[in-house]
């Protein structure tokens, strides 16, 4: 890429600065004003207007535009290129309010160009940096071609070649049918095969602009309908004989599967961290269905349970989507241990409770208009949004062969992480791209849990509900002593550990742990403070469910658990607050 003004802005667009950033409360605060009510018939970017978008298979244009002309875009750009990125768990807060109203709007709108990026920004020269840097800020979109994954959904088999060319650079070869923005992108990032062996070295990344390929090199094949995200363009794209100059390869040659793993970690926490305000939005439909005519407004005492606890398990998950991205910048040669149980876990957790909800909404699941419709929609896109089988795969790819080493020299032995990875309103060092890593083995987030049960015993004698988490924090230690002897029996790396579905029940055990250890760490982390989050109610409902999923005892539930956590759902709906760890004021 020898131009100047390589990926110029493009036409139609007009240049936009970020400006200088405010607090990220204040822009969502201020992205969910301009979104509005989204039961306003009237609003043009509320359920109204999408539910029909998604209907007609329609791009929702003038939410878009809005967007556009938010520059949320420069979200996705680290500071130091012109962005706002400084924090990742900044940048789930603040697309929140998009994906409460619209899965599809948020993958189709840009946060697909960030995963393209990430790549870039990790590894990417300062020319190749600075260009996409423009690129996005200019309006500009960045299309991820995935290289080809085992127990692959559309989205992510086939895959593409790049063959060494004579006197430098590459011959590409390959398509890709499901490409999500491949008509509009305005720069792909692919990760091609460049060695026909497996392995770590078999794949490259090259940075491409679709202007400088020859004619015929690269083909825009037709759009595909997808039962899910029904309003994002997803189409096909094929390259032929395709050459392409030296200076497209991102990184060096061989490290497209390093670098995958690196900057996948970001994914692994960002989609669950932001999906889980669509689930937000659906239980905001399940209280409205379970108190309409009701007197006083209060549900019937049978959907106690079921309220109650999917908010349990929002904050839970919130908790470990939160924990998981503030280890990013706190923890970044071992936050990809916390990165692939967040993607291995969550899904199963907001699909179980998405089924729990709808026993609440019973015929009102079925509605397809905007108080409603909301819920269905949102069962299509999650699997299309990568909440699927395919990314459980890659995760336990991550996870089964850290569990001897973690088992052997982990384990009750590394030290607690910082205090403010569990305190979302602390402060964290700047996150890069460039600090992430693999290669550590050491799981600090355990070490949090054992360091807490330990603070909690003596509070026993505080409450029945005190002794309840007193009790079910000791029962996660002890499941991880008895998960420390599992593990430390595996066999080594190589085929005989993925042969044995022992490792991924094991791995299963892990991932739950983890989420018990994120609560428990962001409950201490609001000792003091009088907030919802303080009480212990909350964490002793949310463990209590993760603790039945794994197994471990569960003590008998005091009764004033589910009162207390009932109590603040049904606070938070009449106040038009968030059901996550921020309870963020809504529009309308």
């Amino acid at each position: 890429m020898t131009r100047a003004a390589c990926f110029g802005t493009p036409a139609g667009r007009q240049p936009g600065a970020a400006g200088p950033p405010a607090a990220a409360p204040e822009r969502a605060a201020r992205l969910e004003a301009l979104l509005g009510d989204p039961l306003d018939p009237a609003n043009p970017h509320g359920h109204t207007a999408l539910l029909g978008a998604d209907e007609r298979r329609e791009v929702p244009e003038a939410t878009e535009q809005l967007l556009a002309d938010a520059h949320l875009a420069a979200e996705f750009v680290p500071q130091d290129l012109g962005g706002r990125l400084a924090r990742a768990d900044d940048l789930a807060r603040i697309l929140r309010p998009v994906f409460r109203r619209d899965a599809a709007l948020g993958f189709g709108f840009g946060i697909t160009s960030l995963f393209a990026a990430s790549a870039v920004w990790a590894e990417g020269d300062a020319r190749q940096r600075a260009d996409t840097a423009r690129l996005l800020l200019d309006g500009g979109r960045a299309s991820i071609l995935h290289r080809e994954l085992a127990h692959a959904n559309a989205i992510l088999r086939d895959e593409f070649t790049a063959r060494p060319a004579p006197g430098g650079g590459f011959t590409l070869g390959g398509r890709k049918d499901v490409v999500i923005n491949a008509d509009r992108a305005d720069a792909f990032v692919m990760y091609a095969r460049t060695a026909p062996t497996t392995g770590p070295g078999s794949h490259s990344v090259l940075l491409l602009d679709p202007e400088r390929l020859p004619r015929g090199g690269l083909r825009r094949l037709a759009r595909v309908d997808t039962a899910g995200m029904r309003s994002s363009r997803f189409s096909g794209i094929a390259f032929t004989d395709c050459p392409v100059p030296p200076d497209t390869l991102v990184g060096g040659l061989g490290e497209g599967v390093l670098l995958a793993l690196r900057t996948f970690q970001v994914n692994r926490c960002l989609i669950p961290g932001v999906v889980i305000a669509g689930v937000d939005s659906v239980l905001r439909h399940a209280v409205r269905a379970a108190t309409e005519h009701r007197p006083n407004g209060l549900p019937a005492r049978r959907w106690h349970r079921v309220l109650a606890g999917v908010f349990a398990d929002l904050l839970a998950c919130d908790s470990m989507a939160v924990t998981g991205l503030r280890a990013l910048s706190l923890l970044p040669d071992s936050a990809h241990l916390l990165a692939a149980a967040v993607k291995y876990t969550m899904p199963d957790l907001l699909r179980e409770d998405l089924e729990e909800l709808a026993t609440a909404l019973g015929a009102r699941g079925y509605d397809r208009g905007p108080r409603y419709g909301g819920f269905q929609k949102l069962v299509r896109d999650l699997p299309v949004a990568g909440l699927g089988h395919a990314g459980t795969a890659a995760c336990q790819a991550v996870l089964v062969p850290q569990l001897r080493t973690l088992a052997r020299t982990s384990w009750f032995h590394s030290p607690e992480p910082p205090a403010a990875l569990f305190r979302p309103e602390a402060p964290v060092p700047p996150f890069d791209y460039r600090r992430l890593t693999v290669s550590g083995t050491e799981d600090r987030i355990t070490a949090a849990l054992v360091s807490v049960a330990e603070r909690l015993g003596p509070l026993r004698s505080a409450g029945p509900v005190w002794a309840a988490l007193a009790d079910l924090a000791e029962s996660f230690v002890q499941e991880v002593r008895a998960l420390r002897e599992e593990c430390a029996a595996l066999p080594g790396r190589g085929r005989a550990l993925f042969a044995d579905p022992k490792a991924c029940v094991l791995a299963d055990r892990y991932a739950l742990l983890l989420a018990a250890a994120s609560c428990l760490g962001v409950r201490q982390g609001q000792d003091g403070t009088g907030s919802f989050l303080d009480d212990p109610s909350w964490t002793v409902l949310a463990l209590s469910r993760i603790g039945r999923r794994l197994g471990v005892p569960v003590p008998e539930l005091p009764d004033q658990v589910t009162g207390t956590v009932i109590a603040e759902v049904l606070e938070r709906y009449r106040d038009g607050r968030s059901f996550d760890l921020y309870a963020t004021q809504l529009a309308g």
